[in-house]
């Protein structure tokens, strides 16, 4: 019997990550991760769900502060809120964005019941998400959408894999919100209820943690530095309408270079002109994009095009 061989390639044919690496919402959510918004029960973990889901789906910042990078459809399934709640809880944090409801891109499933761990369900979310498209599929909470046992690392490890399998099929943001242990110990990832797999599993995690009325959140990504613990409390107005998560005290998020400060900044340092080919070497980022980035530069007289390659206008 001839075996064929698995594919492989040379590792410097990969291309490189850009250096710019895209964000679903900048500091909380990389673009197309999978993880969890985990915590124990009463820990605004549902809010947070929402605030980042009509954040994508609007194209507003996050928690108020937080820039959206990848708007774009949302999908979302709420196992434990009737439709009716799911509306008013998503027109509340509308009201206090003085957002019109209709001009968001949110998608509700609506079945009573739906199960990761059944093969006939992991097709139909398979067909709805090819349907809608979205940048977010949020999943809420993982405890409601499996009969599976949470310790049994098989099992768990095979819902996960389907999603995981799911994001790099439509390139979409995976956010399950799953419960931690009430009094977990350790690293935060390793306070999730069931098995580890969970930990392995992602991309991205956002821990809620509450004393009193305050929560505290702190995040974690596998390929990207954590931004700085963020406190959090749920406000409302008096009357108990447009409740929302505000973050308390001053944040000031840290906007990243822009490609076209990066391109000029490695002109400057190498002092003596660069071809694109260079260019792109140094900051691995696609021509395209890079092209795009020196014609603005080029407009704006911070760079010339000379026959060697592109030169900083002050050398």
């Amino acid at each position: 019997m001839t075996v064929t061989p698995l594919p492989t390639t040379h590792i410097a044919e990969i291309a490189p990550r850009p250096a710019d690496d895209p964000w679903l919402v900048r500091s909380l959510w990389p673009a197309s991760a999978v993880g969890l918004i985990g915590g124990p029960p009463k820990c605004a973990k549902t809010w947070l769900a929402l605030d980042l889901a009509l954040s994508v789906a609007s194209n507003t910042p996050c928690l108020g502060t937080l820039t959206v990078e990848s708007p774009g459809p949302v999908l979302l399934y709420l196992a434990e809120d009737s439709l009716q709640s799911a509306r008013a809880r998503v027109e509340g944090i509308c009201e206090h964005r003085r957002l019109d409801l209709r001009r968001a891109d949110l998608h509700l499933i609506t079945v009573p019941s739906l199960r990761l761990d059944q093969d006939h369900d992991k097709q139909r979310l398979s067909a709805t998400v090819e349907k809608v498209r979205p940048r977010l599929l949020l999943l809420d909470p993982f405890v409601r959408l499996h009969r599976s046992d949470e310790n049994d690392s098989g099992a768990i490890s095979a819902i996960l894999a389907d999603l995981r399998a799911l994001q790099r099929r439509f390139d979409v943001a995976v956010v399950l919100v799953h419960h931690a242990r009430k009094n977990g110990r350790g690293p935060q990832g390793y306070a999730l209820r069931g098995s580890g797999d969970f930990y392995a599993w992602g991309d991205a995690y956002a821990y809620l943690s509450r004393r009193d009325t305050a929560f505290r959140l702190a995040l974690e990504h596998r390929s990207h530095p954590a931004a700085d613990p963020l406190a959090l409390k749920l406000v409302s107005r008096a009357d108990g309408s447009a409740t929302h998560l505000e973050i308390v005290g001053e944040h000031t998020p840290t906007a990243p270079p822009s490609l076209e400060a990066l391109a000029e900044s490695e002109l400057v340092a190498a002092g003596a002109a660069l071809t694109r080919q260079q260019l792109r070497a140094r900051l691995k980022v696609n021509n395209q994009r890079l092209g795009g980035a020196l014609e603005t530069l080029q407009r704006a007289g911070r760079v010339t095009k000379t026959p060697h390659g592109w030169l900083s206008a002050g050398q």
